[in-house]
């Protein structure tokens, strides 16, 4: 298991993997968006000698809002656009995988339609990312992204994507938390996991771990149960690093229980 953290992207990247690295974060979720690591500004070779001496890895996470299901097929395309430019910036990272967002932004059409937008999308990037090595997969949103029977629509016709685990996203917009019942699902899909904490309905708040009402043990003994021991970010949005460290200690210590459990 490796924990990570994101850069913000209004702040210096090279300064963001800086801090990382004094905290001990063993990987950056370097997430491409403007304005400071927008695609047409950052430095990829920069990037990777930076992680590089940091000891550190890189996951690829691309903006949330990227119209790939628009039904302005022009917008649709210039999504594809910046996505094969990521994923040629995530190769020269040294990325293995990227996060994709799916999307629901078509009004007055129904659930079929931009599920359909969305797998013609992750089609169309396929051969990029066969032939930079980079991997797709997709990130439950809260809404109509968020459990077993939604991620399946884009899961099960595109065997080569992979699942990326928000287990923040999982408590919001549901009757419960959808983490066991994803995993159950497609636990052998996963690649990536993000935590961080709420309260539940539908405010993401990325509190730190141990601030909402997530039971955390519970999430993280599922997470070991499918037998996942990869990158962890810890999306939890706060000036005060030291709520980052202590989400951190809650993770490990956790971790560590549930193998002896």
């Amino acid at each position: 298991m490796l924990l990570g953290t994101m850069n913000h992207p209004a702040n210096d990247p090279l300064r963001e993997i800086e801090w990382m690295a004094e905290l001990g974060m063993e990987f950056i979720d370097f997430t491409i968006e403007p304005p400071a690591a927008a695609s047409w500004r950052i430095n990829p070779a920069e990037i990777r000698r930076a992680v590089e001496r940091a000891k550190m890895r890189v996951v690829g996470h691309t903006a949330y809002y990227l119209p790939m299901a628009s039904p302005y097929e022009e917008l649709r395309c210039a999504a594809v656009h910046e996505f094969r430019r990521c994923l040629q910036l995530f190769s020269e990272m040294g990325a293995s995988w990227m996060n994709m967002h799916p999307d629901r932004h078509a009004p007055f059409h129904d659930r079929s339609y931009y599920i359909e937008r969305n797998l013609r999308t992750i089609e169309e990037l396929l051969p990029d990312s066969r032939r930079l090595g980079v991997g797709i997969m997709i990130e439950n949103l809260p809404g109509e992204f968020n459990t077993p029977g939604h991620l399946g629509d884009l899961l099960d016709p595109a065997p080569e994507l992979g699942l990326h685990l928000d287990i923040g996203h999982a408590n919001l917009l549901n009757p419960y938390n959808m983490t066991e019942e994803i995993l159950t699902a497609y636990g052998s899909r996963l690649r990536h996991v993000h935590l961080h904490d709420n309260k539940g309905g539908g405010a993401d708040l990325h509190l730190p771990l141990g601030s909402g009402n997530i039971e955390w043990d519970r999430s993280i003994r599922a997470l070991r149960r499918c037998g996942y021991d990869g990158t962890i970010t810890l999306e939890v949005f706060t000036p005060d690093r030291h709520y980052l460290t202590y989400s951190a200690t809650v993770v490990r210590r956790l971790w560590e229980s549930a193998a002896l459990a």
